[in-house]
């Protein structure tokens, strides 16, 4: 581990769109080589998505270890980094926040989402709050955060990052550009027409692919997964001349950050048409040859948006928070499966930019708030900011472990508290569901103060 301006910094992860955020997200601090720790979880990535994850952060191979969670903490104490990232879901920030806790040299602690937070959520918040910094990627979500901190009491300092998807790129779409739509004949591909631009990007290579960003769980229905897997099916029989790609996550056999429980490739027909196509590409690779992005509300309308390929978001199953495609509204980028079909994507409102995602380089200074926090730690006058006991005891306490680390969790306290705590969190789950609640808890309000990430949530999520 090499350091920048002599500090050290490790980031733990674990499930792939953590991983290609942290290290993305360090590797844009000039001159910071930042060490990736992978503990081992249900959904620690694989060696081809790891590849795929650290493509372009500037981290390799040798800035990666893979490890158990049992020898984390010695690790952390054996290389005393001055910063650690907690890179993952909720569970798993929480779980490696109890390992920070027992360190002797306490490093400053940062969190965050790797995608857009947009709704902010209460479990988000909730399981980071005991990080000293929590990083947001845009100023409506510096005030989302802000407002659900105040309403539920958990006050955590926020920073501003960049995306490292919506960072400026050679073929990024210039705010001054103005967007005419065209009207799109039975075979064009897309139909953008825009006027030049002093500031306009260069040409970017032909280009006639539409790309699907795939989801786990948003939409969740079957029904609604079906109905867009026949949109993609059109789209292809539609143009035989470009391709449809459906960009996947995980190839058979890896785990995702979530569990995909109606995969495309099982809801496409067998004899599909030639030119739909499956890809397991990063998404940078995807979008080289796309004339246009299809999502529900992936933040690859994001990145898409960075390089200047136009995007549709669709609102065929509703604007709503269970779709995490509000963040859309006012973007100029909400259209049907019929517009998809006809190829007439968009790019987004410039109003819309500025304070979702595209702001000015300038406003990003989350890496300025790290120096001050180290400076205040290493000075003795940073507080901890400790993970709270659980009010569930001992068992309540295995039980998270137990959950997070799956079978990585060999211990018998473990195996105990999964017995006990998983009926009763099922049970739970099915009674919140009944009474409509989109927050599933991880065990007994009455005996607990975990606040589960909502299951359609947190968007690791969205990619």
């Amino acid at each position: 581990m090499t350091d920048a301006a002599g500090i050290r910094v490790v980031a733990v992860a674990d499930a792939d769109s953590f991983v290609k955020w942290a290290a993305s997200l360090l590797g844009s601090v000039p001159g910071l080589r930042p060490h990736l720790l992978l503990v081992r979880t249900p959904l620690t990535v694989s060696a081809a998505q790891e590849r795929t994850a650290l493509a372009g952060t500037g981290i390799g191979q040798d800035d990666v270890t893979r490890i158990d969670f049992a020898a984390a903490t010695a690790w952390l104490d054996r290389h005393r980094p001055d910063v650690v990232l907690l890179a993952g879901r909720g569970p798993f920030v929480r779980l490696l926040g109890r390992v920070i806790d027992a360190l002797p040299h306490r490093p400053v602690t940062v969190s965050g989402l790797p995608g857009m937070a947009i709704p902010a959520q209460r479990g988000a918040l909730d399981y980071r709050r005991h990080t000293d910094l929590l990083i947001v990627h845009s100023h409506r979500e510096m005030r989302a955060f802000a407002e659900l901190g105040e309403r539920i009491g958990v006050r955590t300092p926020t920073a501003l990052a960049t995306l490292p998807f919506a960072r400026r790129r050679q073929r990024m779409v210039s705010a001054e550009r103005v967007r005419v739509e065209a009207t799109a004949s039975a075979r064009s591909s897309v139909a953008i027409a825009e006027r030049p631009s002093p500031a306009a990007a260069p040409v970017r290579p032909p280009a006639t692919d539409i790309v699907f960003a795939a989801q786990a769980l948003v939409p969740v229905a079957r029904e609604e997964r079906a109905r867009i897997a026949a949109m993609l099916v059109r789209a292809a029989e539609a143009d035989p001349g470009r391709r449809v790609v459906v960009k996947l996550r995980s190839r058979p056999g890896e785990v995702e950050t979530h569990l995909e429980r109606d995969p495309y490739p099982a809801l496409l027909p067998r004899r599909r048409p030639a030119n739909l196509v499956f890809s397991y590409d990063s998404m940078a690779t995807a979008l080289e040859t796309a004339a246009g992005l299809v999502t529900v509300s992936s933040t690859a309308a994001i990145e898409a948006t960075a390089l200047g390929v136009p995007v549709i978001a669709l609102d065929s199953f509703g604007v709503r928070k269970s779709l995490l495609n509000t963040v859309f509204v006012g973007s100029g980028l909400l259209g049907g499966r019929d517009e998809v079909v006809a190829g007439r994507f968009r790019h987004p409102h410039p109003d819309w930019l500025r304070d979702n995602y595209f702001h000015p380089e300038s406003d990003a200074t989350w890496w300025e708030r790290v120096e001050q926090l180290v400076a205040l730690r290493r000075s003795g006058s940073l507080p901890a900011r400790r993970v709270p006991s659980p009010r569930g005891g001992a068992l309540h306490e295995a039980w998270h472990r137990a959950s997070v680390l799956g079978a990585e969790d060999r211990t018998v306290s473990g195996a105990l508290a999964l017995a006990v705590g998983t009926p009763v969190t099922r049970a739970l789950a099915a009674v919140r569901g009944r009474g409509g609640s989109s927050e599933a808890s991880t065990w007994s309000d009455a005996a607990t103060d975990y606040t589960l990430e909502p299951n359609p949530f947190h968007d690791s999520m969205r990619r």
